[in-house]
């Protein structure tokens, strides 16, 4: 599949779900979040820029922290989504752009700081994507990168790999930490921190936020109780007496770097 065509694919797929990424409460509220501007050193001079805005969570927190944020998203309704939620909220420095992580519209060193929050899983060309990143963020500048990971161990990768495009046709890879640290580092970034946070997947609502068919609903469960009890066990896989899941757990993790 080329690259235009999994972009189509991911602004189909985000187009029609896109009140659900400005609602979801792991995204509005996730611990990740909080840690992003614990360790962000905003400062009110600042221009960043957010990279894959989704539902805009980051960009409302950060605006009130800086000077001026930009939220660039590849899906329009998604983007229009995210502008109603941050101007609902009173946030008037932020301005909203319709663009590609790996071909991002503007000129070399021009933000403070860069972030990315739970979307690079999505994204076909991720190389290109950092070497943008690198390009638009100023020297000393700070990249904050979030996204879901896959274990190290690869029959559980490509386990968590299998059932979120399952369930996200979107969705390309969740990559290793050491494929992050490798690829991030081959740009040109230093990494100064990383935080590994648990995620707590409830079935019913990591189905519902892509608004799954009842027979993919169908098809992910068996996925789920036909693993093997390594799989279960790793992934913290619970179901009920009749066969339905309940929840598993995934991870994500939180990078800091910097531009040198």
């Amino acid at each position: 599949m080329n690259n235009e065509q999994i972009k189509k694919d991911v602004q189909e797929q985000f187009g029609k779900n896109a009140q659900n990424y400005v609602t979801s409460q792991s995204h509005a509220k996730g611990k990740d979040l909080g840690k992003l501007l614990e360790i962000s050193e905003c400062k009110s001079n600042m221009s960043v820029l957010d990279i894959a805005t989704g539902g805009g969570h980051v960009a409302n927190a950060l605006a009130p922290l800086v000077k001026h944020v930009t939220a660039l998203d590849l899906t329009k309704e998604i983007l229009k989504a995210a502008e109603s939620f941050i101007t609902s909220n009173g946030i008037k420095n932020v301005s909203f752009i319709e663009g590609s992580a790996d071909e991002l519209p503007f000129d070399e060193a021009v933000f403070d700081m860069i972030t990315c929050r739970i979307a690079a899983h999505h994204f076909p060309e991720v190389h290109s994507f950092l070497k943008e990143a690198y390009r638009v963020l100023k020297p000393g500048g700070i990249f904050l990168l979030i996204d879901n990971v896959a274990p190290e161990q690869d029959d559980f990768d490509h386990f968590y790999n299998w059932v979120e495009k399952a369930r996200d046709y979107s969705h390309q890879r969740a990559y290793k930490k050491s494929e992050w640290l490798r690829m991030t580092e081959e740009v040109g970034f230093e990494l100064r921190e990383m935080h590994r946070f648990e995620k707590d997947f409830h079935f019913e609502t990591w189905c519902e936020k892509m608004s799954v068919s009842v027979d993919k609903k169908k098809e992910l469960t068996n996925i789920f109780l036909k693993a093997s009890g390594e799989v279960k066990k790793k992934f913290l896989v619970r179901d009920d007496d009749s066969d339905q899941i309940e929840s598993f757990q995934g991870q994500s993790i939180l990078m800091k770097m910097f531009k040198v």
